[in-house]
């Protein structure tokens, strides 16, 4: 297929489908986890954790990079379906930053001697359906669910500051920036024209949270 071919080619249900199953794997299985950006932990020093300060700093990273398997998965079910080119663009934009954020929990999860959550694959394929359900009412709502997920996930990862370990230099250094990175996404979410969402929605989506939280962190 030339470059002209593939550039005007119209992709069909069953493309999407098979987008969707490859990003799947890419994002549930470490080998697929790969960073364009160096880690923030890069020339943070490793110092030793007491046991307990190991497990806690794993399960905390554990559940973050859960969190970034449902952000991937959240944003390509939005992209999908989203009208506005300049909407996609964004999407598929945060989706990189995301993917870095992905793969520097991955290194820190191997660095701790532990693995990510056995339930990856099934909040990732919950994440697109809400995607999916989320664009299609509209991209200000698409937008209004993008701007409010990363308020919270801003909110989640300054706890997560306050209970890491001081000693544990890499993983605070990763949190850190994934914060700001979270919160910048969620202001240009505002200014793409996000709607607010009914405090219901909200409070359905901290309950969700939460739930993925729990399970995350043990499992």
């Amino acid at each position: 297929m030339s470059r002209a071919q593939s550039e005007t080619r119209k992709y069909t249900t069953l493309d999407r489908l098979v987008g969707v199953f490859d990003r799947l794997l890419r994002t549930t299985v470490s080998s697929g986890q790969t960073a364009i950006r160096e880690s923030p932990a890069v020339g943070q020093r490793d110092s030793p954790l007491s046991a307990r300060d190991r497990r806690h700093s794993a399960g905390l990273m554990r559940v973050n990079h859960t969190g970034e398997v449902c952000a991937q998965a959240l944003y390509l079910g939005q992209a999908l379906v989203a009208r506005d080119e300049q909407l996609k663009v964004f999407l598929l934009d945060a989706a990189t930053e995301e993917q870095d954020h992905l793969a520097w929990c991955a290194q820190r999860l191997d660095e701790l001697e532990s693995r990510s959550s056995l339930l990856n694959p099934l909040w990732f394929a919950g994440s697109v359906g809400i995607g999916l359900v989320a664009a299609t009412v509209s991209d200000a709502a698409s937008l209004g669910f993008v701007e409010e997920t990363e308020r919270q996930v801003c909110a989640h990862l300054d706890g997560h500051l306050t209970e890491l370990s001081s000693n544990d230099l890499r993983s605070r250094a990763i949190v850190a920036t994934m914060r700001d990175e979270e919160e910048r996404h969620a202001i240009n979410a505002n200014s793409y024209g996000a709607e607010e969402l009914p405090p219901s929605i909200k409070s359905l989506m901290r309950l969700q949270a939460r739930v993925m939280t729990v399970l995350a962190y043990w499992f």
